[in-house]
């Protein structure tokens, strides 16, 4: 009697622990729902934070994510996910239709395309009329310029000053992603064909036709592109590859923010671009629950700007923790023109068509 009587206690005293972690996590003190996402590459490091790891937790999310660039999305299978987290507007849309999204895309944050340039480069480029320097690692590029250079095929050792032992020999262009796989690329030629359209968004195939040889050629003049923006960023900080590199303003930014040295990089902000808005695309009520979390959130807006990316609708939190760094960050965008990107069918041929992997080109 006394044995089953034991058994019975210690049925009920596990019973008591099971109701004590559910209530544990019904009051907050544990992650209650895990999401699974899919996200663009450039995310990887703030959804990885610790500290925003530990405040998705206390609002009762656990946060589990694949990086994919944000063009390759469309060949994921987003069976299992709860949202998927692409750089931009464009493949946001066309997942939330493939998918029948419960409710419209978020966005965030976003952040500006960005040209990192060594210091040496910078100069010559400044000398040339092509960029003007408004601080000692800030200034504005001049993409009419940059691409007139490029399209007339224009060496390193055409311009004053070039020095090929700073790394300032050969073709001169900008190194850019996959514009098939990754935004930022996609991006680049969106900027590149506004400008290369006399100021107008690329909306028909005769505009197609008129941008397309240039495209090309700043797509053929670069050989192989990687295939998200992550891997060309960390090759430029660690003093490797390209003296032009294109990025999203918020890579640089974390590092500055983080207060680490990022060398002699010059941020060169074009005068034309256009910005990544950071589109989440929800697949379950959960998913859009963390959305809406990421967009109001003042703790997680913060975050988000330490990781370098400025939050939708007032910036005060990005301009305030970017003002200690305004050698390097154009905080108020002075300067800058933000183009229209045309829309996603239009610049999906731009990018075939500038990497050569279409029927036209």
């Amino acid at each position: 009697m006394r044995r089953i009587w034991g058994i019975v206690l210690a049925a009920l005293l596990l019973g008591g622990v099971g109701v004590a972690l559910v209530q544990g996590r019904d009051d907050g003190g544990t992650a209650t729902t895990t999401l699974r996402g899919v996200i663009g590459s450039e995310k990887a490091e703030f959804f990885a934070d610790p500290e925003v790891v530990d405040m998705l937790a206390e609002r009762g999310y656990e946060v589990r994510t694949d990086s994919v660039g944000s063009w390759a999305m469309e060949d994921v299978d987003l069976g299992g996910y709860d949202f998927a987290f692409p750089s931009s507007q464009g493949p946001a849309q066309e997942l939330a239709a493939r998918a029948g999204s419960p409710s419209a895309p978020l966005r965030p944050f976003y952040s500006p395309l960005v040209v990192l340039a060594r210091g040496a480069a910078a100069e010559v480029l400044a000398a040339e009329g092509l960029a003007t320097l408004e601080d000692e690692h800030r200034g504005l590029l001049s993409m009419s310029g940059y691409l007139d250079a490029v399209g007339a095929g224009r060496a390193w050792g055409e311009l004053t000053g070039a020095d090929p032992q700073n790394g300032l020999a050969g073709t001169l262009y900008v190194s850019s992603t996959d514009p098939l796989t990754s935004n930022s690329g996609a991006l680049y030629l969106a900027a590149a064909s506004y400008v290369a359209n006399d100021g107008t968004v690329v909306a028909d195939q005769d505009g197609v036709e008129r941008v397309a040889p240039l495209l090309r050629t700043l797509i053929q003049v670069q050989g192989t592109q990687q295939p998200s923006s992550d891997g060309p960023f960390r090759d430029f900080v660690s003093g490797i590859g390209n003296p032009l590199v294109l990025a999203y303003e918020s890579q640089i930014a974390s590092l500055l923010l983080a207060d680490q040295d990022p060398g002699d990089v010059v941020v060169l902000y074009p005068d034309t671009t256009v910005s990544s808005d950071h589109t989440l695309v929800p697949l379950t009520e959960a998913g859009r629950g963390l959305g809406q979390l990421l967009t109001e959130d003042p703790e997680l807006r913060r975050l988000a700007v330490r990781h370098g990316f400025r939050p939708q609708g007032a910036t005060a939190e990005f301009t305030e923790a970017a003002g200690a760094h305004a050698a390097h960050l154009n905080a108020g965008l002075t300067g800058v023109r933000q183009a229209p990107p045309p829309t996603s069918d239009v610049l999906r041929q731009l990018a075939e068509r500038a990497t050569g992997r279409s029927e036209g080109s």
